[in-house]
C-alpha cells in the first residue's frame, strides 16, 4: 500500500500546492548529514550566502525543527515573513529565509512522529518562494521521516552530504548514501568538513559509494567569532574554501 495512503494524506489538499510552490525554483539542494555537530547548518547557511554573492537568486529553508540554528549563524533578527496568499520569506543580505523560528520564536518545538511530517508539509505548502535559482534546505540529522518526507514531497531535490573524518560520522554517511542510492535520489556530492589531520581517508572511504567527492575544508579556529555576522562569515577560510568548491562543482 502506498505510503501516502497509509498516512491518510491522499486527500490532503496541501500536497497539490507543494509542487506549485517549487515550479519556479531551478535547483533544490538539501544539505544533509547523518550526525549532528558536523557543520551541516553552517554549510547550508554559508552556501546560501555564497550563491547570492555569485548573483544567484537564493533561498534558505531551515527544516531542523528540533534545533534550528541558521538564524543564529546569519544573525537574523527583527525581520518576519509577509502574508500574501501564503507566506513570503523575508530577504536577509539577498537570501530569502524561512524557518520554524518565525512561528515558535526561541521556544522549543517538541514534535514527534506524524507531527513532524505535518509540520514539514505545512511549511512547504505555505511558503511562496517565487522565482529562485537555488533553494538550500538545511536538513535535520539522519535519514528518518524528515528526510524521507522531503524526498517524496520535493520531486527534484538533490542531496549534498556533509561528513567529518570521524569514524562514526563516516559510518553514518555511508548508510545515508546507501539509502539515497536505493531511493534513486541524486547526490550533488560529499563534503568533508572540519578536517584536522594532514592526511584524510574520507575520499577513499567513500569511493565505493560512487558519488562525487567535492573536497575537504580544514577546521577553522576563527570561525566561531564570525557567527552571527554574515559579512565576517564570508571572510573566513571556511567560506573561501566552500566558495571554491561551489564554483568548481555546484554551479552549472
Amino acid at each position: 500500500m502506498d505510503r501516502l495512503y497509509q498516512r491518510g494524506e491522499v486527500m490532503d489538499p496541501r500536497l497539490n500546492i507543494i509542487d506549485k510552490r517549487f515550479e519556479n525554483v531551478q535547483r533544490i539542494i538539501a544539505v544533509s548529514g547523518g550526525k549532528g555537530g558536523i557543520g551541516k547548518s553552517l554549510t547550508a547557511s554559508t552556501l546560501a550566502l555564497i550563491l547570492t554573492k555569485q548573483g544567484f537568486r537564493t533561498g534558505l529553508l531551515d527544516l531542523d525543527f528540533c534545533g534550528p540554528s541558521d538564524h543564529v549563524i546569519l544573525g537574523i533578527e527583527g525581520v518576519f515573513p509577509e502574508e500574501d496568499k501564503g507566506i513570503i520569506p523575508p530577504e536577509v543580505l539577498g537570501v530569502r529565509f524561512m524557518s520554524i523560528t518565525y512561528f515558535a520564536g526561541y521556544n522549543p518545538v517538541p514534535l514527534r512522529g506524524g507531527e513532524v511530517s505535518n509540520a514539514i508539509i505545512e511549511m512547504l505548502a505555505i511558503t511562496r518562494w517565487n522565482e529562485l535559482d537555488f533553494l538550500i534546505i538545511d536538513m535535520p540529522p539522519g535519514t528518518g521521516d524528515p528526510a524521507l518526507d522531503i524526498i517524496r514531497l520535493i520531486k527534484r531535490v538533490e542531496f549534498l552530504v556533509v561528513t567529518t573524518q570521524s569514524r562514526v560520522a563516516l559510518a553514518v554517511a555511508k548508510k545515508e548514501l546507501q539509502v539515497l542510492k536505493e531511493l534513486g535520489v541524486p547526490v550533488a556530492g560529499v563534503l568533508e568538513n572540519m578536517r584536522r589531520k594532514e592526511h584524510s581517508t574520507v575520499k577513499e572511504e567513500l569511493s565505493s559509494c560512487k558519488v562525487p567527492f567535492l573536497g575537504s575544508i580544514l577546521f577553522d579556529d576563527n570561525l566561531e567569532d564570525a557567527l552571527g555576522d554574515p559579512r565576517e562569515l564570508l571572510k573566513t577560510d571556511f567560506a573561501a574554501k566552500l566558495e571554491r568548491i561551489v564554483k568548481a562543482d555546484l554551479i552549472q
